[in-house]
């Protein structure tokens, strides 16, 4: 059973504040691992893709029981776990340039990830309730990419003097934050089941059981397993082959007298998080009816398609600032997209399963990139990276369609199970 929170914070900015957090030290984590791989620990191609395909696996595997774990005991003690493995998995990265103490890394984060994953957005929804929830996931998201935006311009200068440096000190508050929430997180909302009425493993398979049933019944909620799916077979292949086709495809200019990819990246990375950042802004303020509605189908619809085409056109792209406008159109519209479809998914779901429906999303899109990823990257390596992106580009081309299908329904009818 999860222990009380010391000194109870409101939900809101605790949400803020932890969200904040993970989306500054993961930019310090994430910003230069690729580089890192490559010139600190000697990771081969074939070496990146295996730790990819760990990663992912271990996401596959732990994502519905972790989810199960928040809905039946606590998503406060969910999160707190989730983000003590994390910051272990980055500090192991950092401190140990080895093949597999970065495999071993992959593993104790991408089981920390799922603790958080769906615990995170459940805890909140049941601390405020459902009405207020979509506006909160909107703010989140500019918080968490202004935080992103600190957070990129740190590794960059840390990387500078030492490239395990920002994974080392990312790890490190992971842990801290981690420890930061035992103390000011709250849980109230969230009545776990009795400790004599669990039966344990019986319950954990009821639970998984409502969780199937609502994800199979209820339109919204199955059509976006389905979509989360699509996605992941595209997205494992075009996040580790687009950092491939701009290194081996285009020249890069000088930028404060080097043309240093580390440096490239850096700035790569912050003007993709600025655009999403300003987008994201002026969506809000020029359309907030469409962001909050109940069923935001048609705009979901529209930065589908966005996606499709930002992917296939950075494909095709023969020059670098054409290849980077494709690739940055792809990211806003993923940006905008996510807090939108998560408060649409939360919405259709009851606190009761709440995490383990959003873990079985997440855990779709693990299944789409295992499959996907290496079938591409062989693709890749029988014909030209221009074919396998242009293919993972339109392997996303259903989800539109399946927006457009989704009709509203009148009412959330509670699930049963036999």
């Amino acid at each position: 059973m999860s222990l009380p929170a010391y000194r109870a914070a409101d939900p809101a900015r605790t949400y803020y504040a932890f969200n904040g957090a993970w989306a500054f030290l993961s930019a310090l984590t994430f910003t230069l691992s690729m580089v890192y791989y490559v010139k600190e620990v000697g990771l081969s191609p074939l070496q990146m893709v295996l730790v990819g395909t760990t990663l992912e696996v271990a996401c596959f595997l732990f994502e519905v029981p972790t989810g199960i774990v928040a809905d039946l005991y606590s998503r406060r003690l969910s999160i707190i776990i989730g983000f003590g493995l994390i910051g272990a998995g980055f500090l192991l990265q950092g401190l140990v340039p080895t093949f597999l103490a970065v495999l071993a890394a992959q593993v104790l984060w991408g089981i920390g990830y799922t603790f958080t994953s769906g615990a995170d957005q459940a805890w909140i929804t049941d601390e405020i309730g459902e009405d207020q929830v979509s506006r909160v996931f909107v703010r989140e998201q500019q918080l968490n990419l202004s935080c992103t935006i600190v957070g990129t311009v740190t590794a960059g200068t840390l990387g500078l003097v030492s490239l395990p440096l920002p994974m080392t000190l990312s790890g490190a508050g992971m842990v801290l934050l981690a420890l930061a929430l035992l103390v000011f997180m709250r849980e109230e909302n969230f009545h776990p089941t009795p400790k004599a009425e669990r039966e344990n493993f019986r319950q954990m398979v009821d639970t998984f059981k409502h969780g199937l049933a609502v994800a199979r019944q209820r339109p919204v909620v199955r059509t976006l397993v389905l979509m989360s799916l699509i996605s992941g077979l595209s997205s494992e292949a075009f996040d580790r082959l687009w950092s491939v086709k701009i290194l081996t495809d285009f020249s890069f200019p000088e930028l404060f007298g080097t043309s240093d990819p580390a440096v490239w990246f850096t700035v790569l990375a912050l003007a993709g998080t600025f655009l999403s950042l300003g987008a994201s802004l002026v969506v809000n303020k020029v359309s907030p009816e469409r962001v909050n509605a109940l069923h935001p189908k048609g705009l979901l619809a529209l930065f589908g398609a966005l996606q499709v085409a930002g992917i296939v056109g950075f494909a095709l792209a023969g020059h670098l600032w054409l290849a980077l406008a494709a690739m940055w159109l792809n990211q806003v519209a993923g940006t905008i997209a996510y807090p939108v479809e998560s408060a649409w998914l939360n919405r259709n779901v009851e606190s009761r399963s709440r995490a383990t429906v959003i873990s079985m999303v997440a855990q779709s899109n693990a299944i789409g990139q295992v499959v996907g990823g290496p079938p591409l990257g062989a693709l890749a390596g029988r014909t030209s990276l221009r074919t396998a992106l242009v293919v993972s580009g339109l392997i996303l081309t259903p989800i539109p369609l399946l927006y457009l299908r989704l009709r509203p329904a009148r009412t959330v009818v509670p699930v049963e199970t036999v």
